[in-house]
């Protein structure tokens, strides 16, 4: 079974780490060794793993998107909901990601977290779905 994690955003763009509450989940789960899936119910915010050390990266992974995909830039989609851009963004960091679960914990690189990347805020409440399943 899933468990729905609910977290808000407050700037536009944002990252946010979510490692100690996935890992909380993992732990309360029961589960030795297996996977944890972690997806964001929301089609303008998106998972990943990256340094979770030094918040500029995530400053760094905004901006670049930014830089990449620009915000009103004859997008078709704006003209629904003025959004395009965070759709697009999205679809390109992915909805979730898949970890390792070892010794009843989350199994990752010294730096690594997992992070919501926020790409159309503020919201009042993202769901983020974490599921644990054993091996």
């Amino acid at each position: 079974m899933p468990v729905i994690l609910p977290i808000a955003t407050t700037r536009e763009r944002e990252c946010l780490e979510i490692t100690e509450d996935v890992r909380r989940i993992v732990r309360e789960s029961g589960v030795h060794r297996g996977i944890c899936h972690v997806a964001v119910l929301g089609a303008t915010a998106a998972v990943i793993v990256n340094e979770n050390d030094d918040p500029n990266i995530g400053v760094d992974l905004l901006r670049a998107l930014e830089q990449a995909i620009p915000d009103h830039d004859g997008w078709l989609h704006d003209r629904v909901d003025n959004n395009a851009a965070a759709h697009i963004k999205a679809s390109i960091l992915g909805p979730s990601e898949t970890l390792p679960v070892e010794n009843g914990d989350l199994l990752l690189g010294t730096w690594q977290g997992v992070m919501v990347v926020e790409l159309d805020g503020p919201r009042a409440r993202r769901d983020v779905s974490v599921t644990v399943i054993s091996e």
